[in-house]
């Protein structure tokens, strides 16, 4: 009886919790190509954080739907995801300045639903840069920072 309890908590801490492995050098100095991340599912992301977000299929979007709060691990595991820290929420001003897919988009402030989100290595991210707008309900988690 114990161990089924203590599977039943083992399969509810993977629907919270993930262990990402960084794939390539956007987030550079911060994390490197094969830094392992935790990431929190679910958790509230603030300015300054990092984030994982599901990859866009292309310039245009992404072809699936995103993904519930409490997808299975393995649905999870299907999808392309990238690590980048965020710049701005809905409500904040719009960070046009170095932004250029966001120097002509209407309105002051980020819409609701939205983040701005970019790589700290700017000459090598795929990030708001270029793409706009990244979607909250595209964001797994974020990134728990090790204690050093």
């Amino acid at each position: 009886m114990i161990s089924d309890r203590v599977t039943i908590v083992a399969a509810a801490l993977t629907h919270r919790l993930v262990a990402v492995t960084v794939d390539g050098v956007s987030m550079e100095p911060a994390f490197r190509d094969r830094d392992q991340v935790l990431v929190i599912r679910g958790a509230k992301p603030e300015v300054g954080r990092v984030v994982v977000v599901e990859s866009p299929s292309d310039t245009h979007g992404w072809r699936q739907g995103p993904l519930t709060a409490k997808a299975a691990p393995s649905l999870v595991a299907q999808r392309h995801w990238m690590i980048k820290r965020v710049a701005a929420l809905p409500g904040d001003p719009i960070p046009r300045r170095g932004v250029p897919a966001l120097a002509d988009v209407s309105g002051e402030r980020v819409p609701d639903g939205m983040a701005v989100l970019l790589g700290d290595n700017r000459s090598a991210s795929f990030d708001s840069r270029e793409f706009g707008y990244f979607p909250l309900k595209r964001i797994l988690g974020v990134v728990r920072l090790p204690s050093r």
